[in-house]
């Protein structure tokens, strides 16, 4: 299968800063994982630590907390894994619903999905 990245918008709770970050789409993400540097620049700090598997089964201990993502014209805030240097930029699922987008496989391309209240 192909890999898909996209440019997402990445802003301060409050709004008032923002940074374009290229990431991976991951639909078996959980979580939206940024690098620690971008997230420090923009004001954003840790609420907790979470452990975390990772591909390869190995377990890691991550500072999470929450930021607004903006894809295409649609905005919402997500829980944000802050990023070492050793990992990706991903975009989990929960962002993905979140923001109304499902991956679709013969285009690869993220598509608007309804969203449900229930």
């Amino acid at each position: 299968m192909e890999f898909i990245y996209i440019k997402i918008r990445v802003y301060s709770i409050d709004l008032t800063k923002w940074e374009d970050v290229e990431v991976l789409v991951d639909s078996g993400a959980l979580f939206t994982s940024i690098l620690r540097p971008i997230l420090e620049r923009l004001g954003i700090k840790p609420i907790a630590k979470q452990k975390l598997r990772v591909y390869g089964g190995g377990i890691v201990e991550r500072d999470v907390g929450g930021a607004v993502v903006e894809y295409e014209e649609r905005r919402a805030i997500v829980p944000i894994v802050f990023g070492e240097p050793e990992d990706t930029p991903i975009l989990g699922t929960t962002a993905l619903e979140t923001l109304g987008y499902q991956v679709d496989p013969v285009s690869k391309r993220l598509k608007p999905t309804e969203l449900l209240m229930i």
